[in-house]
């Protein structure tokens, strides 16, 4: 890495058309503007994904945890590491040089010096039989920019296109677990409800039900014929970071917000079980092994969701993962029998 100018054989001002080239003919397989000024395109034979500014100039280059290229700063390996490792790394040389080190939205170090804003993603491996499998790990991805991006890489509005992640909570790079005995308890009923949450209720009820008002909210402005512009707010999402769960609603522009589905928090959220398999705060691959085992025994199905998470065929309901740290621990989404889970 050559900070706030490239890394490897990208340099930051090159057009679609020389990374490419810098990239032997590498091909976007994914993108979005790309060649029509703000855009990005994301090279997965290379695992970077390249972000393009106004004038068609690359602007930024983000690395991916398993499969992008091993980038260094000096002597210091930034991707497919350990994220305390490398944060403890950085510091040192930031302390050395004189550079500030802040922690960024993900909880991870920025170096506005180097144009460095690091990230994790969860680690995957292959089982015996040559079938990937998540394991309980993190390893370290890198965005990385050129001096225009220095000061917000995530804030800005190149990077905002490929990755919008302003409207997440600031994170402050501590992931504390409770502890099982100060978990609450609930019961699951597959399609129906989850502890003290019914689906189908209303967002106020929802709040009733917790005893405590939502710490954050999501939502979207849907697009209505052209003559009408932006219609009203739609609500999508209330996390309630008390009691460790999130809820998610079933919405539109013609009928209200009701409960679809429900998350509890690895971290943080109640215990949950299914046919004796505790589902919430364990490593990811020992629930896994369990449901697994479980199906296998009696002849059921496992489904898959669009993040690799399993569940049980027929009960809508998935196996997560929640970052702490370095390592993963379970949480589960509970759905209902309409609701098409997207991650």
């Amino acid at each position: 890495m050559d900070p706030l100018m490239g890394a490897g054989p990208l340099r930051f001002g090159m057009n679609p058309d020389e990374v490419a080239s810098a990239l032997d003919g590498a091909v976007a397989h994914v993108s979005q503007g790309l060649g029509d000024g703000m855009g990005w395109g994301r090279y997965t034979d290379w695992g970077v994904t390249a972000v393009y500014g106004e004038d068609n100039s690359l602007v930024a280059v983000a690395v991916d945890a398993m499969d992008g290229p091993l980038v260094r700063l000096g002597n210091i390996g930034l991707t497919a590491r350990a994220p305390s490792e490398v944060r403890v790394e950085l510091q040192k040389l930031a302390l050395r040089e004189g550079a500030s080190v802040r922690v960024n939205w993900s909880g991870d170090p920025e170096v506005e010096a180097w144009g460095i804003s690091m990230g994790a993603a969860q680690e995957q491996g292959l089982t015996p039989e040559g079938y990937v499998q998540r394991l309980d790990t993190m390893i370290t991805d890198a965005l990385l920019v050129g001096p225009e991006l220095a000061k917000n890489p995530f804030g800005s509005e190149p990077v905002s296109r490929w990755h919008d992640v302003r409207d997440e909570p600031p994170h402050p790079g501590t992931w504390s677990v409770r502890a099982e005995q100060e978990r609450q308890r609930w019961d699951w009923t597959p399609l129906e409800s989850v502890g003290p949450l019914r689906f189908g209720m209303k967002p106020l009820e929802v709040a009733a039900a917790l005893s405590e008002q939502p710490t954050t909210r999501h939502g979207r402005f849907p697009f209505g014929a052209p003559w009408e512009g932006l219609g009203q707010w739609i609500l999508e999402e209330d996390r309630f970071d008390h009691v460790g769960v999130s809820a998610h609603y079933a919405s539109g522009f013609s009928w209200p917000p009701a409960l679809g589905a429900v998350t509890i928090h690895g971290r943080t959220g109640p215990q949950v079980e299914f046919a004796g398999i505790q589902l919430i705060g364990r490593t990811v691959s020992a629930v896994d092994t369990a449901l697994t085992q479980h199906v296998e025994e009696r002849d059921l199905s496992l489904v898959i969701g669009c993040g690799g998470d399993l569940g049980v065929d027929g009960l809508n309901m998935f196996v997560r993962a929640s970052r702490a740290g370095d390592v993963l621990v379970s949480e589960a989404r509970f759905c209902q029998e309409q609701w098409e889970d997207h991650g």
